[in-house]
């Protein structure tokens, strides 16, 4: 079942990366989901949405970016579609440096709520823009991978990647 819906006068692409293929939507120049595609969580691409590489090409050149360890950040339009509370997790995850991992606890405190740990984990496992909104970037209190919907295989993946790429 996917963990967003998104209206159907959308635009998407897709982009082959090492964690597997990634599906990106959004409207002309704005991102406003990335999910691996084919996976329970990546939301069906509707028949009215129509596929436009160009249109979400800066998109798909950063991530591009990302993944051959060129880019630690990213400079895209987002349209975040959420509570306001999941948008104010969402927004927080962006100012976890690349490489470098927060606790769910910590998250909840820099949101202002820091006895809602489980909150802001829920939040941040329905997050529409993974990788570029690095939620991955999370972790247990004891230093865990836990709760990456992707599967925690892929956020390793996700963070090796990341502290390989900060040691250069």
């Amino acid at each position: 079942m996917p963990t967003t819906t998104m209206p159907e006068n959308r635009i998407y692409s897709h982009v082959e990366t090492p964690i597997g293929p990634v599906l990106l939507a959004g409207r002309p120049r704005v991102l406003s989901g990335l999910f691996v595609a084919g996976h329970h969580r990546c939301p069906p691409v509707p028949s009215a949405w129509r596929r436009d590489d160009d249109s979400l090409g800066e998109a798909r050149r950063q991530l591009e970016e990302y993944f051959a360890g060129t880019r630690t950040a990213f400079d895209l339009p987002l349209e975040l579609e959420g509570t306001p509370f999941q948008v104010a997790v969402w927004s927080a995850l962006s100012g976890i440096p690349y490489g470098e991992t927060i606790s769910y606890g910590e998250l909840a405190r820099r949101v202002g709520r820091p006895g809602a740990s489980r909150a802001v984990g829920a939040a941040n496992g329905r997050n529409p823009i993974s990788i570029v909104v690095p939620c991955h970037r999370v972790i247990g209190a004891d230093g865990t991978l836990t709760g990456y919907g992707w599967g925690n295989e892929r956020k390793a993946w996700l963070l090796g990647h990341e502290r390989a790429g900060r040691l250069l």
